[in-house]
């Protein structure tokens, strides 16, 4: 069970939101560079970040930002936020991430998402994000009436080296994932599944891992190691547990 500590990114500093919601942040004291280097410092293998700007623009806003991390680091990342054509995804790539995570380019033009991952072999991850059973996209304010569900068997024979699910009633809320509904995409779905949204504690990890579910390849860890629910330390414990 590979863990993602997590960095999502909004105007040069370390933010969380609540739900997805850009008007119920909570702003960090930490940088993103500061916060990556206390990842590595605690043996941290795996990074997933998330580019906010980018995901309200749909430019690469903070790509220097990531080639720092790149450059200082030695991780394996995943990054989103606002990767809408092919050029994003390059810039990208050869700044040394692992993998680029699509969310609304490809789930609003399905096309995209199958070029993506025939030129960029293993390195595409489809972020699908749903409430209520339905996928949300642009930042999470726009609830498309498409089925998660749906949607995946269109487009899983298309490539996709990994897929992040994350339940936005739960994102923020260190609620718990949602378990149940992640195990229903990993049957569904042709590649590795990464666990989203509601960490609460460090029984969520050793939960998923209990799960032993050979499809559920991970979990991602933000807003409870911020607040201090989750002790990097004891994060780090389950790393090699």
């Amino acid at each position: 069970m590979k863990i993602f500590p997590a960095i999502d990114i909004k105007d040069k500093k370390c933010v969380r939101l609540i739900k997805g919601d850009f008007e119920n942040e909570t702003e960090y004291e930490t940088s993103p560079i500061e916060q990556a280097g206390k990842y590595k410092d605690h043996g941290f293998k795996n990074l997933h970040i998330v580019d906010l700007d980018g995901a309200l623009t749909g430019k690469t806003v903070n790509l220097d930002i990531i080639k720092q991390i790149v450059s200082k680091y030695d991780f394996k990342i995943e990054i989103g936020g606002g990767l809408r054509s092919l050029d994003s995804i390059k810039q990208y790539i050869e700044s040394g991430v692992e993998k680029v995570i699509l969310g609304s380019g490809a789930i609003k033009n399905k096309e995209f998402l199958k070029e993506a991952c025939q030129k960029f072999k293993d390195q595409i991850a489809l972020g699908l994000d749903e409430r209520d059973g339905k996928l949300s996209v642009s930042g999470w304010k726009e609830n498309l009436n498409i089925k998660t569900t749906d949607f995946l068997k269109e487009v899983k024979c298309y490539g996709v080296s990994r897929i992040i699910y994350t339940d936005i009633n739960r994102d923020g809320m260190k609620t718990s994932p949602n378990f149940e509904e992640t195990i229903k995409i990993a049957q569904l779905a042709n590649c590795p599944v990464v666990i989203s949204g509601g960490v609460s504690s460090i029984n969520d990890i050793k939960k998923a891992k209990e799960l032993n579910n050979n499809k559920i390849e991970g979990i991602i860890v933000g807003k409870a190691i911020y607040d201090g629910d989750i002790k990097l330390e004891e994060l780090a414990k389950e790393i090699s547990a």
